[in-house]
């Protein structure tokens, strides 16, 4: 690719969603169309590692075999298919097993210095490297903020941290190097020892200069990747990318394109934010750089949905014209690249020419409980529901127009079908509790609770097909208990609310408690939409 080594994408295999084989095999297609030519499968524990059963038990981890079968294929399309693991946190999934519990830290963060830890990283290196080709892997070590704080500290007392991290990285790439890898590492731990944090609070802070003994023991064969998914200013990459090439000469870009925290993708806010990173990479002499696609929080969102987010980011790096960028989409997915970013519409509640945050309105107020109505307040302006009806009609259309991906359309389509409905359920029941018109609450209850239900159920069979079309059957279990807890908590409302209708009960207590602002909507953890209790 054009001004590029590595043009990649990083595929989210964590997160309760496993892209099933078929699936990868045709992304892999149409992503080397595009001009890719790397892709990762970021694996915390759904892969199957040597020596370790309880390691993505129950989870839908690829086989050996299936990674074999897909790194051939990937092969085939031009496609280097790099492993993307972990080797010190995120391991939460894992560590949750009596099997691993013995050699924790803390919190997800294995525990350094510990030879039952390497052992481990041992057999994943020697099972990644028995069936996928590629010398280069991705080893992670992110967000262990506790690390060395634990048992460690009990083991060894309080020790400086980049004198934990540092042995164990060269540990960790010492046993790699035994299986011939060139690895990478996400940098924010050197970020944070630094400094305390990873992202300036200022974009015009000058760049950091890290210690020339942290420099020097960074081993030879690894490199370092940025990551950043939030800027919206060209000087915050300029510094970011100037400290990243102050701590190593090997530096990795990854940017991201919004599918997670939510059903709904955010193409236009990852086209918005890496308009400004790739040229940036491009600027600073940054040669690879990697797409990723989260799935926090539930993978609900199908990296298909983000084709024009990705279509966007190998224009930008090819330096194509919107014109040739848009008529390449076409050729290569059948679809018009308009037609597509219209994926995006359920989270766009103040209307098409608006701005959007990562926010996930479509998600947090589809589970927005109504008479908690904890995220009552999480908008900034009255949002008319109308709009999702409007939305649903436009994306029915383009369902019926799609060849081959009619079922993302009808599920963004069935959500905002349902979201015309809930979207303000809470406030509306409130104001009628409030009023005290009992008339209106009970025909509120029996007609559009009910039809919630309804829709509820729709949207419920679309999004089923759809993830059994790109994923394999585990991790569903999750989504069947969050949307069939929203339907089971709709039918109590209902009740609760009729209850007092009839004069059974003299009051709704959750009605009467008044409703604080929230956060402004950036509300992406599933318990945190559903209540105030710690679950």
């Amino acid at each position: 690719m054009k001004n590029f080594d590595s043009f990649g994408v990083m595929i989210d295999c964590s997160r309760n969603a496993v892209p099933n084989l078929d699936s990868l095999k045709h992304f892999f297609s149409v992503i080397a169309k595009m001009g890719y030519n790397c892709a990762m499968l970021y694996t915390e524990d759904t892969y199957e590692v040597q020596n370790q059963p309880f390691f993505g038990y129950k989870r839908g981890r690829y086989s050996v075999e299936e990674l074999r079968e897909l790194d051939e294929f990937a092969e085939s399309v031009g496609i280097e298919l790099i492993p993307c693991i972990q080797t010190l946190a995120h391991m939460n999934a894992a560590l949750r097993w009596d099997a691993y519990r013995p050699f924790v830290d803390c919190d997800d963060i294995l525990l350094i210095g510990d030879d039952r830890t390497y052992a481990l990283i041992e057999d994943m290196f020697a099972t990644l490297s028995s069936c996928i080709r590629s010398r280069r892997i991705h080893i992670g070590m992110d967000e262990a903020y506790r690390v060395g704080l634990g048992k460690y500290l009990r083991e060894h007392g309080y020790q400086n941290r980049y004198d934990i991290l540092l042995p164990h990285l060269q540990k960790v790439c010492d046993i790699a190097g035994k299986y011939g890898y060139e690895t990478m590492m996400w940098e924010d731990m050197f970020f944070r020892f630094a400094s305390g944090n990873y992202f300036p609070e200022d974009d015009n802070a000058a760049p950091i200069v890290f210690p020339d003994d942290v420099r020097a023991r960074i081993p030879d064969n690894l490199s370092m990747v940025y990551w950043d998914y939030y800027g919206e200013d060209e000087k915050r990459y300029d510094m970011m990318l100037e400290s990243s090439k102050n701590l190593s000469d090997k530096v990795w870009f990854a940017g991201g394109t919004w599918c997670w925290g939510g059903y709904t993708p955010h193409n236009r806010l990852s086209i918005r934010r890496n308009t400004i990173s790739i040229p940036a990479c491009r600027k600073h002499g940054v040669r690879n750089v990697i797409l990723t696609m989260w799935g926090d929080n539930g993978g609900e969102c199908t990296p298909w949905n983000m084709l024009p987010a990705l279509m966007h980011a190998a224009a930008m790096a090819e330096e194509l014209s919107e014109d040739e960028m848009k008529a390449r989409f076409f050729d290569i997915t059948g679809e018009h690249y308009d037609d597509m970013l219209s994926l995006d519409l359920p989270n766009y509640v103040y209307g098409e020419d608006t701005d959007v945050w990562q926010s996930n309105f479509s998600k947090n107020r589809l589970f927005n409980d109504p008479l908690l109505r904890i995220l009552d307040r999480n908008v900034k302006e009255t949002v008319d529901p109308a709009r999702f009806a409007a939305y649903a009609e436009r994306l029915r259309g383009l369902e019926k127009k799609s060849d081959n991906y009619d079922y993302l359309y009808a599920t963004q389509a069935a959500l905002a079908e349902a979201l015309a409905i809930k979207f303000d359920l809470g406030i509306r029941t409130h104001d009628l509790y409030e009023k005290g018109d009992k008339k209106a609450l009970r025909r509120l209850a029996k007609k559009d609770y009910t039809e919630f239900l309804r829709r509820l159920e729709a949207f419920y069979e679309t999004f089923r097909y759809q993830w059994y079309t790109d994923n394999k059957t585990y991790g569903f279990e999750v989504q069947d208990a969050r949307l069939g807890g929203l339907a089971q908590r709709t039918k109590s409302c209902r009740d609760r609310i009729l209850e007092y209708c009839d004069g059974y009960v003299d009051a709704i207590p959750e009605l009467d408690e008044e409703v604080l602002e929230n956060d402004g909507g950036n509300v992406g953890e599933w318990c945190k939409m559903i209540t105030a209790c710690p679950i």
